[in-house]
């Protein structure tokens, strides 16, 4: 029987300077912020799992932009092994509330975020997000809301 890792996704939805964070209800990591997401659902596209959990978690409806990556390190979650696409994403409605699993959600702004609160490889995938924008900030400053 193969064993295989579990598909994820989470989103980096940003307006303008800020990023949406969700604080976690459940453990591993309980009480500690994250990038909105979760396990995709059985016959359930990646691009159809992110928009639902953002919705789920924070009430926030998005358009999805961009992928930032894969990340599939066998460690980066303490449940087992998963592999997530991280999508980039921008709010079309709704304003940030804690549903779901998630106890709370807001807006943080990506700059002077400090990653230490961040849960998971969330850290990583932020510092990788931070390079994105800069290398295609034509391509993002077009965009409009």
């Amino acid at each position: 029987m193969h064993r295989n890792p579990a598909p994820t996704v989470d989103v980096a939805v940003i307006d303008g300077e800020r990023l949406l964070l969700v604080k976690r209800s459940n453990e591993p990591y309980k009480n500690r912020w994250v990038l909105p997401g979760g396990f995709v659902e059985y016959d359930e596209t990646v691009e159809n799992a992110a928009a639902r959990e953002v919705l789920e978690e924070t009430g926030v409806q998005i358009r999805l932009e961009s992928i930032l990556g894969v990340y599939s390190d066998p460690e980066r979650d303490p449940r087992g092994h998963t592999l997530t696409t991280v999508f980039i994403g921008r709010p079309v409605a709704g304003e940030p509330v804690g549903g779901d699993d998630a106890a709370d959600a807001f807006w943080v702004n990506l700059e002077s975020l400090d990653s230490s609160i961040l849960a998971f490889d969330h850290p990583l995938i932020v510092e990788d997000l931070k390079r994105w924008l800069k290398e295609n900030s034509t391509f993002w400053s077009s965009k409009k809301r």
